[in-house]
């Protein structure tokens, strides 16, 4: 018997916890409740830290996704015009903070294709030229707002590619995704150098009036305001609120647990992001 072996036998209580992960894992018909009282207990027992607790319920999140919950709106969508020039693409490039965009024609529904930004390196670097911007288009990938987050997920490791435009059932542009926006949907938002610090997770108005990140986790809000929110299914405030709510609140809108009366502040078509607490 080796040593992880003999590890497992001597703990009835790590041995108990492994066979009911196994049990939930092999063919046998589950419910995803029953998993999540799993991982729970193995949270509870520390076998598995917060952080891949969060993980692994975000991976079980997305694996019955359609990316339509998920893209960035054709309206909020960052494109460049196929006419501009490039004095106008290095400003949008800069404005903007990102690497990828969809460059269409007259209308957002025409794409040519997609420009990424270190290409134009290449103009700057070789021989002086007149610019045009069809020589430093990547074709564009296209995929059904229907599909499967985790299978879009799966697609872009194995091809490399890391964004999609998402077309709805008439063939018109819906949106599009990044590979950061689904990894974000597993393991959280991911900042990077251009993003700016964000504010506290809680800012204090007065005694009973707070500013409050919709990303703050539950057990935080209860531990601050000694309540008592169950988080199970739901690690943050603004996941609790569109659960119980079953939509996206809109702005301004206030929604009240027993004696907390929260207010949207700030949202996208995705996702809670700001709220106003007030004690009553």
């Amino acid at each position: 018997m080796n040593e992880d072996q003999s590890t497992i036998s001597s703990n009835p209580e790590k041995k108990s916890w492994l066979e009911r992960l196994s049990h939930a894992f092999s063919g046998d018909p589950q419910n995803r409740q029953d998993l999540y009282e799993i991982l729970k207990e193995a949270h509870h027992n520390k076998i598995i830290d917060n952080d891949a607790l969060h993980m692994i319920k975000g991976a079980l999140k997305v694996s019955h996704m359609q990316v339509r919950q998920v893209m960035i709106p054709r309206a909020q969508m960052q494109v460049i015009p196929k006419d501009a020039d490039i004095e106008e693409i290095l400003k949008i490039i800069v404005t903007s903070g990102h690497s990828r965009f969809p460059v269409v024609g007259e209308g957002k529904d025409e794409i040519e294709g997609v420009l990424l930004a270190k290409d134009l390196v290449k103009h700057f670097s070789g021989p002086k030229s007149e610019f045009d911007i069809s020589m430093f288009l990547r074709e564009a990938v296209v995929v059904p707002e229907s599909k499967r987050v985790n299978i879009l997920l799966n697609e872009f490791r194995t091809s490399r590619n890391h964004m999609a435009l998402i077309i709805d059932e008439y063939g018109g542009v819906a949106g599009l995704v990044t590979i950061e926006d689904l990894l974000e949907e597993i393991v959280g938002e991911i900042d990077d150098e251009t993003d700016e610090e964000e504010d506290p997770l809680i800012q204090k108005i007065d005694e009973n009036n707070f500013k409050i990140n919709a990303l703050l986790p539950i057990d935080e809000f209860n531990e601050h305001f000694n309540s008592k929110f169950k988080h199970d299914e739901f690690d943050t405030i603004g996941g609790m609120i569109v659960n119980s709510e079953g939509r996206l609140p809109e702005i301004s809108e206030e929604i009240i647990f027993n004696h907390f009366c929260f207010k949207v502040l700030k949202s996208d078509n995705r996702r809670l992001q700001l709220l106003h607490l007030n004690i009553l």
